[in-house]
């Protein structure tokens, strides 16, 4: 019962992570099904928990870091990690999944393409979404946000979200180590190669993907830029406008490059 009345506690405290946690549900069993949806998230929710466990005992593999413990009573908690943030790992790996098969997938021919639509309709077949080329980009995605997350989060006195932990050694990058990324990309690493081969031996169908794959997985490509100018909202509210204008412009060459690929098809066709 305590542990059931935290978990309403950490909604109430936390109704941001939850609506974030919500559209990666939605999305996720709208392109992947029920199945790979619940094994996507406990495999990268476990993986993100034991690796936050272990570096805030032996550094190992985000750098040294510690929760302060500021918020114990307040919310859910386990052990000395706050549930709310070892669940954020599981939505930002898929949303950054879905980004990089938009940047990665090749478009259907002609012939099985849906003409009705603008956008071009991507396939989404087996050995494409769980290639080694998708495997690196949706690492390196999940990582490059996290290096506008973390700052803004290490300032959550400043913010809503509170002072809950803190660096002993604070880094170059607005205070947070490099080795913290690092961390970010171990832990999409590990997930990815558990998940990948697991849908490669899942025999569950996948949902009818009509109209096209293409607007479910804007669906999880909406889910990472939501995350983001969310966090790049709190960073400027702040006022830390350098902070801010360099995880914009971050996003720059990666937004002109996804809206050239979805954009062009209709383009050529006008």
């Amino acid at each position: 019962m305590e542990i059931l009345l935290l978990f309403f506690k950490t909604i109430l405290l936390r109704p941001y992570v939850f609506a974030f946690l919500a559209a990666f549900l939605v999305s996720a069993i709208a392109l992947i099904g029920w199945p790979r949806t619940w094994r996507f998230w406990l495999i990268s929710w476990i993986t993100a928990f034991v690796c936050e466990f272990s570096s805030t005992r032996n550094g190992i593999p985000f750098g040294w870091y510690f929760y302060n413990g500021s918020t114990v009573g307040q919310e859910l908690y386990f052990s000395n990690i706050p549930f709310m943030d070892s669940i954020s790992f599981s939505f930002l790996l898929f949303a950054s999944y879905c980004l990089a098969l938009l940047l990665l997938l090749p478009v259907q021919s002609s012939s099985c393409a849906d003409t009705t639509s603008r956008l071009p309709d991507l396939k989404f077949d087996l050995p494409l979404r769980t290639s080694w080329p998708v495997f690196a980009l949706t690492i390196l995605l999940f990582a490059f946000i996290d290096m506008v997350i973390d700052p803004v989060a290490l300032r959550g006195d400043r913010w809503f979200l509170g002072k809950i932990y803190y660096y002993p050694d604070p880094g170059v990058h607005f205070g947070v180590p490099m080795a913290n990324y690092v961390g970010w990309a171990v832990v999409g690493a590990i997930s990815l190669l558990i998940y990948f081969p697991l849908d490669r031996r899942l025999q569950h169908p996948l949902p009818d993907h009509r109209p096209s794959t293409t607007h479910r997985l804007l669906l999880g490509g909406g889910l990472y830029y939501g995350v983001l100018a969310f966090n790049l909202a709190m960073t400027f509210w702040i006022g830390e406008t350098l902070q801010g204008t360099t995880g914009l412009l971050m996003y720059v060459p990666v937004t002109a490059i996804l809206l050239l690929r979805l954009l062009a098809p209709a383009t050529q066709s006008a």
